[in-house]
């Protein structure tokens, strides 16, 4: 994602322009999922008016992410954006703690200072400080964070009867109407039709239909913790096709970094895979 968003800025498009186009295209290839799923005879399920805001409102609130992020990467290194939005892998432990009102173990602790250790060399931060970059798009970025924990925290608690691809319509029309807020004349700009249609069907189809339906079909199958410590191959992905891509400078001490935030998350995740493995009936 953070390599799609530079090399669309690249050409000449506007951060509003690619998050509208990644939530627009995003319903548009759900929607065409969704026609699948009936042709094979498969109907999908009536939802709740309610039901559908509490999609929609997801929604919109991927889309703050993706607003914050775009413009977070448009200003900043795609390692300092990627790596900051990564912090909501223990932001999420803070909105745990207010909505289960229980305090954090001191392993969740442990692993937050682990995760932003390790940020300050993955990020590069270590060499110029937080003073060698715009203070706004810094901000941006680790509001974008704050917006993904709180999508990831809430998904969990939206449960509706119905398919991923329905599902994922409802979603990504919510962060649709929420990306005309800063990009109000996408849908009459003609801006598909100058250029901007490959980076759109990268951003909607990796961003958000592959994340969607994949986890939709991979989680039910995993303890929840395991499919925490995968989801963390994220970070150290876009990292490496930055580097491939866009050539940005990564040496061994920012591999290092990653290796540490990936341990951290891994760290917070211990009890759960013991857990579930102590719950496996032996054989």
């Amino acid at each position: 994602m953070a390599t799609t968003y530079k090399l669309a800025y690249a050409a000449g498009f506007t951060s509003a322009q690619v998050v509208a186009s990644q939530a627009w295209f995003g319903c548009l290839f759900f929607v065409i999922a969704a026609a699948l799923r009936c042709v094979r005879s498969k109907r999908l399920r009536r939802i709740e008016p309610l039901q559908a805001l509490k999609l929609m409102g997801l929604g919109a609130l991927t889309c703050t992410t993706s607003i914050l992020y775009c413009y977070a990467m448009s200003v900043l290194p795609a390692p300092v954006a990627l790596t900051l939005l990564f912090q909501f892998t223990w932001m999420g432990l803070v909105w745990q703690t207010v909505m289960t009102r229980r305090a954090p173990r001191p392993l969740e602790v442990a692993s937050a200072a682990v995760i932003v250790f390790g940020t300050v060399f993955a990020s590069g931060v270590y060499k110029t400080g937080l003073a060698g970059y715009d203070p706004v798009a810094l901000a941006c970025a680790l509001g974008a964070a704050v917006t993904c924990s709180l999508f990831v925290t809430l998904s969990g608690k939206v449960e509706v009867e119905c398919s991923n691809e329905q599902r994922g319509v409802i979603v990504c029309l919510g962060a649709g109407l929420m990306s005309l807020i800063v990009c109000p004349d996408y849908l009459v700009s003609g801006v598909v039709f100058q250029g901007i249609l490959p980076f759109a069907a990268i951003a909607s189809l990796f961003g958000l239909m592959c994340p969607v339906l994949l986890f939709g079909l991979g989680s039910p199958h995993l303890p929840a913790g395991l499919s925490t410590v995968m989801a963390a191959a994220e970070l150290p992905a876009g990292l490496l096709i930055a580097m491939i891509v866009l050539s940005e400078p990564l040496g061994i001490i920012e591999w290092l970094g990653v290796v540490v935030i990936l341990a951290g998350v891994c760290l917070a995740q211990v009890p759960a895979l013991r857990g579930d493995r102590a719950q496996r009936p032996t054989v």
